[in-house]
């Protein structure tokens, strides 16, 4: 679609037989369709969707406060149980003013952002497709832990740069991350353990990208390839923990988890040591209230996109049409249709996420060599453009790409591997001003 050509432009047509039409004014793609909202600032990922319905102000709010609650060990009469070990001590700790994370470690909980998952690539997982956990690591490595408990490790980040230039001869400069976890009780890691450094994505828009049918998205899998264009997207097989059994997968770097609420639960289980009814304690008991659980839910679903910018800018149009020659699109899908929801806002919405919802093969310099579902070590699912041109606005020195290792947008695209190595290779080639006028599109969304 060329929609970008014509921004600002009334488009005239005519009834036929002579007879002329009303003139009609072009309207200008909606990110979010009506969830929408008109804002570009640091709070742009924090707005409620703009068609919510008042019914729904209290549980949004609700679901705002608990996005924000600080968590502490029991007993507490305030968000008891927290630990013992820990990565961070509330969810906007790490998706901070619901953006992404920063890509840096530290001693304090205010400082870690990066996640570490490791396995083993052999054993008895606990159901198809499971992961394999490491002993005295589990599947994710916690380096905090409450007082008088001591974490499993401590992890420390480092990063080695590397070099390289565009075909103008244009000197970039590339990083990739080193990290280190030392086990406390001085133990030696298993020599076979997988690890993958994980940043934390952004959060608003997932409701829409929920809704949209999985119909659309098998329409759009190609695991074989057989169009011939190189690109061979897949869904992956995940285990739900609700249903017990195997379903598509549709949120996290590889589409790892089925749905917003176990995504949640598995956060507050991983990533806080906080129980869950999907995720309880040996016993059956838990922590984490389903009132609680049901309003963080809520608000990543209910969180409106922000509208795009420079929408008649002529560079900006440039950029758009690069992104569409240069092959972008077959993975960054633009326009997507959401189908029926339990939530009328989300409902039979035309959205502009630029994602296909499907895993790709990345090339071995993104690849982590973790299995993750019925994803390999080089697969990662097509993260949506929405709202990209504001991650620094949002929280400057926030990272790109699943590790963070790109500081910038150009940096990300310079990664790409894989299927989408034709497209990097053509973004190298560009001219400086072409190069500018893609990042200034991207820059846009």
């Amino acid at each position: 679609m060329r929609r970008a050509v014509m921004m600002g432009a009334l488009l005239l047509w005519t009834a036929g037989c002579g007879e002329e039409a009303p003139q009609v004014p072009f309207a200008p793609p909606r990110a979010g369709g009506a969830t929408t909202v008109d804002n570009r600032t640091s709070l742009a990922f924090a707005q409620p969707a703009a068609n919510l319905r008042p019914e729904y102000d209290r549980l949004h709010r609700d679901g705002d406060a608990a996005f924000e609650a600080i968590f502490v060990p029991a007993p507490s009469r305030v968000n008891p149980g927290l630990g013992p070990t820990y990565n961070n001590v509330s969810c906007n700790g790490c998706h901070l003013r619901n953006g992404r994370g920063m890509p840096v470690m530290g001693p304090t909980a205010q400082r870690t952002q990066l996640l570490v998952r490791v396995s083993l690539p052999e054993g008895m997982p606990e159901h198809p497709y499971g992961a394999v956990p490491v002993p005295g690591l589990g599947l994710q490595v916690r380096d905090q832990a409450v007082y008088g408990a001591m974490p499993p490790a401590s992890l420390t980040l480092s990063w080695v740069e590397s070099t390289g230039q565009y075909a103008d001869g244009t000197p970039y400069s590339l990083r990739s991350p080193r990290v280190n976890i030392a086990p406390s009780d001085g133990s030696a890691l298993p020599p076979n353990m997988l690890m993958s450094l994980r940043l934390p994505p952004p959060v608003f828009g997932l409701g829409l990208l929920e809704a949209l049918p999985l119909e659309t998205l098998r329409a759009l899998e190609d695991p074989d390839d057989r169009d011939g264009d190189g690109i061979s997207g897949r869904m992956n097989e995940v285990w739900d923990a609700a249903l017990h059994t195997l379903v598509p997968g549709r949120f996290g770097w590889k589409a790892n988890s089925p749905h917003l609420l176990q995504q949640s639960a598995e956060a507050y289980f991983n990533d806080m040591g906080i129980s869950s009814p999907l995720f309880p304690e040996p016993d059956g008991t838990h922590e984490l209230t389903p009132e609680l659980l049901e309003a963080a839910v809520f608000y990543s679903q209910s969180l409106g996109v922000p509208a795009r910018a420079a929408l008649e800018d002529p560079v900006v149009q440039r950029g758009e049409m690069l992104f569409r020659s240069l092959g972008c699109e077959s993975c960054h899908r633009e326009t997507l249709e959401t189908g029926a929801s339990a939530y009328e806002e989300l409902a039979f919405q035309s959205i502009h996420p630029y994602t296909d919802m499907l895993l790709h093969d990345m090339g071995p310099e993104l690849a982590d060599g973790r299995p993750d579902g019925a994803a390999t070590g080089t697969e990662w699912r097509t993260p949506a453009l929405w709202g990209l041109g504001l991650t620094h606005t949002v929280l400057p020195y926030s990272g790109f790409l699943h590790d963070g290792r790109a500081r910038t947008i150009e940096e990300a695209v310079l990664w790409h591997g894989g299927e989408a190595l034709a497209a990097r290779d053509g973004f190298r080639a560009l001219s400086n001003d072409d190069r500018a006028a893609l990042m200034k599109f991207l820059g846009s969304l």
